[in-house]
Order: structure tokens, then sequence, then C-alpha cells
């Protein structure tokens, strides 16, 4: 085990890291979500990572390359290498999943960069808070992630 912390809340989403790349191989990074309803991630694309999402409880509505999805419990959805991507918790409660990014580096450096770290066993989502704009975009270009703006709506 490492002497790091494997909790934090990343843009007001609870995460626990279950193993980071340097505990497997540098193959993968694995995390448990709890994502507040109206909570995610929006538009991004990186090179070099894949991201896979698995759903345990709640509903994710998912944008894949301009494909929306939404799913549920038991649901997977694959995110392939460099391919635009956003997701946010609906419905009536928090969403919990899965996420295993491969190789991992890059999320481990963003997530563990931009969050703060909660105390050990927390299980309760974090106090909402504002996230520092700036700061984020500055460590995701800094680690190989690129935030898209969302298309404008015609008038």
């Amino acid at each position: 085990m490492l002497d790091r912390p494997r909790t934090y809340n990343v843009l007001n989403i609870l995460m626990k890291f279950h193993a980071f790349p340097s505990e497997t191989m540098d193959k993968f990074c694995f995390v448990e979500c709890l994502v507040p309803v109206g909570a995610g991630a929006p538009p991004n694309h990186h090179a070099g990572e894949t991201e896979s999402f698995y759903i345990i409880d709640g509903q994710i509505g998912f944008m894949v390359d301009g494909k929306e999805i939404l799913a549920g419990p038991g649901d997977h959805v694959a995110i392939p290498d460099g391919a635009v991507h956003a997701f946010q918790a609906v419905g009536d409660k928090p969403a919990r999943l899965l996420i295993i990014n491969a190789p991992g580096h890059m999320h481990d450096k963003f997530f563990t960069g931009i969050g703060h770290p909660l105390p050990e066993g927390q299980t309760e989502l974090p106090e909402p808070s504002e996230p520092d704009i700036p700061s984020v975009l500055s460590l995701a270009e800094k680690v190989g992630m690129t935030f898209v703006a969302p298309a404008e709506a015609p008038a």
C-alpha cells in the first residue's frame, strides 16, 4: 500500500482510489466514485488513455463522440482512446460507479492534483464547493487532457 491519500473530493465527486498505476505494474488506475446529481465531467479528450465506466447505482448521462447514452446499474460504457466524452449524474439520487483508466497515470495525476484529500473511510458526499477552474485547466493541459467547449446552441 502506498503512503498517500486514497479518498478525494474531485469537483464535488467522492473518489476512492482502489488501485493507483504504481500498484498495478503501471497498467491501470481503479477508482470508485459517488457522483451527486448534476456533477460529472465536462466534454474532454485525452490521447494515450482509455477510460471505462461501470455503473453500480443511479444513472449517468454520457456523451461519447456526440452520441448520448443513458447508463444505469449494470451498464458499462467504454471511452475509446482520444474520444471526446462527458458524463453527468442524472435522476433523483447520487450515482455510484467504477472507473478504470489505462494506463492511468494521466488520471492519477489529474484527479489527485485537483482533488482535496478526505478522511479515509469517508463514504458521504463532500460539502459542495466551487472548483478553481484556472487551476483545473492548467493541470489538465500539463497532463495531456483537453477540455472542449460545448457547441453553442443555435439561436
